[in-house]
């Protein structure tokens, strides 16, 4: 059987994701007209074997599939990758360089140098500091490392159960991608959760997950241990309210 392209594997990954070229095209950064030309293993609006390589790499890992052995198979399919080039090739002049005459140092040039430096290093201060929260519509977002993955993700600190809140606490065995919104749609995260990190979303009303691999992540929800939200390599979604108020 003839081995699949490297659009057609892209596609794919991105359908078992339940992703749509938007959402991809906003996880990379990477414009959806070119986004659909790869998955149509068109390269040419790419810009160079370069960008290309960097694109599959990008798309690759956004979708869960292995960044470098896609980027190895591109190699394969498009001619290897490209030769090394030698630092003399690169550096060699074609004509022999005179040496300008010897002088003494330019005072007024170093005085100059000296006092730019002064002036940015006081506006960095001057302008420096620690950032500013960032605040959006009462959702936090707090990221951890987790433990390792063969301990399981019973053995961690338990999300705390907030009043009004649901608590929504994720441990990544292995490398997937996760859209995480609110109530109203609002996007709290989305992208690659990496493998061996830990992620906490707190909201109000609501929270909204869409896995890439149900088995690559395990779930806290409200202080309260739900493992794995679906098997391995299956796409899956989620919804998760606060915790009911005990009745007196």
């Amino acid at each position: 059987m003839e081995e699949q392209s490297i659009g057609a594997r892209l596609a794919a990954a991105r359908a078992v994701a339940g992703m749509t070229v938007a959402q991809l095209s906003a996880a990379t950064r990477i414009r959806e007209a070119i986004i659909y030309a790869i998955e149509r293993d068109d390269f040419s609006q790419c810009g160079g074997d370069f960008y290309e390589r960097g694109h599959v790499k990008a798309l690759a890992r956004a979708v869960g599939l292995d960044p470098e052995a896609m980027v190895h198979l591109y190699d394969e399919q498009h001619g290897g990758a490209p030769a090394p080039v030698r630092a003399a090739a690169v550096f060699q002049a074609d004509r022999r360089i005179r040496l300008a005459e010897r002088r003494g140092p330019n005072w007024t040039t170093a005085l100059g140098v000296a006092l730019a430096i002064v002036v940015v290093f006081g506006v960095a201060r001057v302008m420096g500091g620690e950032p500013e929260k960032v605040r959006s519509a009462g959702v936090q977002v707090s990221v951890t490392p987790s433990a390792p993955a063969a301990q399981g993700a019973g053995r961690g600190r338990p999300a705390a159960a907030v009043k009004g809140q649901v608590v929504v606490k994720a441990n990544a065995e292995r490398s997937s991608y996760v859209d995480v919104r609110d109530a109203e749609g609002r996007r709290i995260f989305a992208g690659t959760l990496a493998a061996g990190k830990t992620v906490t979303w707190r909201a109000k009303k609501r929270i909204n997950l869409l896995l890439g691999d149900g088995g690559a992540v395990t779930l806290q929800v409200n202080g309260k241990d739900l493992g794995h939200p679906g098997t391995s390599g299956e796409a899956v979604r989620r919804s998760f309210g606060p915790p009911k108020s005990r009745a007196r």
